[in-house]
């Protein structure tokens, strides 16, 4: 298993408590938030935190607060390792650099990692697109590699940055149903975690992380076989 988008896939296989009225807020608060930042499809956002029953004043109040933010939010991509060195990258958006700093240190030092220097980690990474997908074969495979593809991992496609729209439209074409299409941070290398302890201990601390407001995106490097 990579260690980037699809840790939640891990985490839900074994039993997380991903189903807590709270913690699907959060995620589905998440992403509202991620519509609004990149111009999405805020409507579709909105409609899925609706499923789960988010309340229409909590999502009244995501967006009022996004809105009066956004004309002072930088990006900003923070480097370190987390425990067993796992190299890590956290994709901020803030109005408060200094603050959104602070928080993603200690989080990082509370998980017996560290947060490093600019280009610490970002050589042990490529920029790519990336593409979830529900129903990927080995047909569909055949057709992508001429289409662009560059690599594949069960239900995920990988590309050139460049390539990403067309590679997803391509796919869409080819009747795969497409979960997620986005520009993503993946491992070159990544390493192996030896057990569940190590596993888990990794994956709390990308949560927590991830459930900060201003926490666009969490990538670390690492492979885990169950």
């Amino acid at each position: 298993m990579s260690g980037h988008s699809k840790w939640a896939n891990i985490k839900n296989r074994k039993g997380a408590q991903d189903k807590k009225r709270s913690e699907a807020f959060t995620k589905f608060s998440k992403n509202i938030l991620t519509a609004l930042r990149s111009g999405g499809n805020v409507k579709a956002a909105i409609d899925k935190a609706r499923e789960v029953n988010m309340p229409k004043e909590n999502i009244e109040r995501l967006i009022e607060k996004f809105e009066s933010r956004k004309a002072n939010l930088q990006n900003y991509m923070f480097e370190g390792y987390g425990p067993n060195g796992i190299p890590i990258m956290v994709e901020v958006q803030s109005d408060n650099k200094n603050r959104i700093l602070g928080e993603v240190r200690l989080i990082f030092k509370n998980s017996g990692g560290n947060l490093g220097e600019e280009g610490s980690v970002a050589y042990m990474f490529d920029r790519v697109g990336e593409i979830e997908t529900a129903n990927l074969s080995e047909e569909h495979e055949l057709t992508l590699i001429d289409a662009g593809a560059t690599d594949f991992d069960d239900k995920f496609i990988y590309t050139e940055v460049a390539n990403l729209s067309n590679l997803t439209k391509k796919g869409e074409e080819l009747g795969i149903e497409v979960m997620e299409s986005k520009i993503i941070m993946k491992p070159k290398n990544p390493i192996v975690l030896k057990n569940e302890t190590e596993l888990t201990t990794l994956l709390e601390m990308i949560e927590e992380l991830e459930e900060n407001d201003d926490v666009v995106a969490v990538f670390a490097g690492f492979d885990y076989y169950e």
